[in-house]
Parts: C-alpha cells; structure tokens; sequence
C-alpha cells in the first residue's frame, strides 16, 4: 500500500478518536485500524511503534487545536491591552471545547505521561516548547502579564476544559464569564 499523507492523517483521527473513547489502553494499531475502517495492519505501515502512533496523535492534535490563520490574524490586528487578551484566551477555550474527542484524546494523552515515562518525555518536550512558544507570542504581540501569568492561564483553562468535558461543578455558568473573571484576576 502506497503511503500518503492523507491517509496518515486519516487514521491520526481516527487514533483520536480511539484515545478519546477508550483511553491509553485502548489506543492500539488494530483499534485504529478498526476506527478507520481499513485493513487490519494498515496502521502499523504507518506508525511502526506505538511510540510513533503517540508522536503522530501529537502532531495531528496540535494541527486541530492551531488557531485558524483569519483569527490569528484579527486578534494581532487588536491593540495589546487586556481586551485583547482575553479575547485570546477566549479563542483558546472556544478551540478547545470545539471538539471533545480531540481535547480528551489530550488529556489522555497528559495522564499517561504520569504513568509512562516515554510518554512523559515526549509531551514534556511539547509542553516546553509550546510554553515557550506562548510566552514569547505574548512578548511578540506585547499583550500584558509574562511568563507567570501564562502559567497561571494554562492551568485555570486546564481546570475549566477539564470541567466541562466531564462533570462539572458548574454547568450553568457561561465560559466566556469564566475567562473574564480570569482575566480580571489573574492579570495584573
């Protein structure tokens, strides 16, 4: 079978969709093979290992959770003052609550770090890099608050997708109130 990269990124959601169902356990080559609907082993043509799964699942979240480039480009568009950040982090929940699947499917992926350590290497390589990649963003754009308060917003947004992709607390109050309220309190 020829490889393409259609077809590689077809059965990376089709790994998500696995993951996000079924949890680590669950993500093997012949589920995926399954959720994709092809022929047992066409998985293992593309991801060898089940550490290439997992390193392509990464990439291929990261792909649907970018922002689109039309709103990247508004929200660069906006003076940098806390109106604009919080519509960023607005469009940062928005993504993230867009799709479940892929959402779970990275928090699966976050709680099997903590129990496997090539697992944990690898989303620690993405975690760094993309904080850093966040906090010189913030730099670039000159929006308020540094590197604190970006790990600060990390792990409130974590909280709040974490919240509503399960049992929430909450379920009444609206997320875009939520992320105001961060906002005004976590930036000084």
């Amino acid at each position: 079978m020829a490889r393409n990269s259609s077809r590689r990124t077809e059965l990376a959601d089709a790994a998500i969709t696995v993951l996000a169902a079924e949890g680590a356990r669950g993500l093997t080559h012949r589920a995926v093979d399954r959720q994709a609907g092809v022929p047992a082993g066409t998985t293992s043509n593309y991801f060898r290992s089940r550490a290439a799964l997992l390193e392509g699942l990464v990439g291929r979240i990261g792909e649907r959770l970018a922002p689109e480039p039309e709103v990247l480009a508004s929200l660069a568009a906006d003076p940098p003052d806390r109106a604009s950040y919080l519509r960023h982090l607005r469009d940062i929940a928005r993504r993230l609550l867009r799709d479940r699947d892929v959402t779970l499917a990275w928090f699966e992926l976050r709680l099997e770090a903590a129990r496997r350590p090539e697992v944990g290497a690898l989303m620690e390589r993405v975690l760094v890099a993309g904080f850093a990649g966040d906090v010189a963003y913030n730099e670039a754009a000159g929006l308020p608050g540094g590197a604190r308060e970006i790990a600060l917003f990390h792990y409130a947004m974590d909280g709040l997708v974490l919240d509503r992709l399960t049992v929430s607390i909450d379920p009444a109050t609206d997320v875009d109130d939520v992320v105001a309220t961060l906002v005004d309190r976590l930036l000084p």
